[in-house]
């Protein structure tokens, strides 16, 4: 019987064998873990040639047809999420390659959006930093009860993050593209416009699919318009902001801080502004990760992969 090889990428904290019972396919298959990322497509051709099945962790590493074409030993791609915008779906399918996905939770998201906030409100990085080098409070945290929170994109995620936003004492208000007044009611919001949502929001929190639509749809323009004592939270895909719009603003104190956890470039090259500006709160894109969400990803993949050996 022919052994397949399989590779999981980018298990950046060398969880993935232990959030699933692989051992069901290591009489039909060796299985190999990288935790390095790689970002060049030549090294990443390197390293995946040998394989027939590639395990890919969301949009860690894309899967282009450009390095598609170049793997003549692949035939499955299992992926982690319902979808995952960094795979060449066409590519896959001029080649013979099949593609299947798992399922997925949004509470995970949900939850790290509302850290983000409270710990850029309240400083909760520079206090922590106080403390940890021997000093005491340095900052004046901000209120939320009151204060008015923004949300771009009421969808799943949305919504549930401005119910919470409720429960804080918060006004709710929101705007997307097709967002209706009956939407927005329905989950305790006032649909306003697009400048009204950037005028009057204290708290501006992104949660939009990254689309053409989408891409850039926070600018210059938009930032503009917050309010000096604003906080933008983008937990959704980096892409939708801005990147250099951004920077700009927070260098020169036009809003007040920014927590993001999605990126243009990920990982995050080291010499970023990001990484070194004193009112952005960055988190590595882990939105997503939690043993609760990685254990249905890996258990998922482990049975989508089975499946398809059972087929050969």
């Amino acid at each position: 019987m022919k052994k397949y090889k399989i590779a999981i990428l980018d298990d950046y904290q060398n969880v993935a064998l232990e959030s699933a019972d692989w051992s069901v396919l290591r009489d039909r298959a060796d299985i190999a873990v990288f935790r390095n990322h790689l970002a060049e497509p030549g090294a990443l051709i390197e390293r995946l040639l040998p394989f027939d099945v590639v395990c890919a962790m969301r949009e860690r590493t894309p899967l282009l047809r450009n390095v598609i074409e170049r793997l003549p030993n692949l035939k499955l791609i299992a992926s982690t999420g319902s979808v995952n915008a960094s795979i060449d779906i066409a590519a896959a399918g001029d080649h013979g390659i099949a593609v299947v996905h798992t399922g997925y939770r949004s509470d995970p998201t949900i939850e790290l959006t509302w850290a983000l906030i409270l710990a850029s409100a309240r400083n909760i990085v520079t206090e922590s930093n106080s403390v940890r080098s021997g000093g005491w409070q340095q900052t004046v945290g901000t209120d939320l009860r009151g204060k008015t929170l923004g949300v771009l994109g009421l969808g799943r995620i949305g919504s549930q993050v401005a119910r919470i936003g409720s429960a804080f004492g918060m006004h709710l208000i929101a705007w997307s593209q097709n967002l209706t007044s009956e939407a927005a009611e329905a989950a305790g919001a006032t649909l306003v416009s697009k400048d009204q949502l950037f005028e009057q929001a204290d708290v501006l929190t992104i949660h939009l699919v990254l689309s053409s639509r989408t891409r850039g749809l926070v600018g210059a323009t938009e930032l503009g318009r917050m309010k000096p004592t604003a906080l933008l939270i983008n937990a959704s895909r980096g892409p939708i902001v801005d990147e250099q719009a951004l920077i700009s603003v927070l260098k020169n104190r036009q809003i007040a801080r920014a927590a993001v956890d999605v990126f243009d470039v990920e990982p995050l090259p080291p010499s970023h502004p990001f990484r070194t500006l004193d009112n952005v709160v960055a988190t590595p894109h882990i939105g997503y990760v939690s043993r609760g969400l990685y254990k249905t990803f890996y258990e998922e993949t482990v049975a989508n992969i089975r499946m398809w050996l059972d087929s050969r």
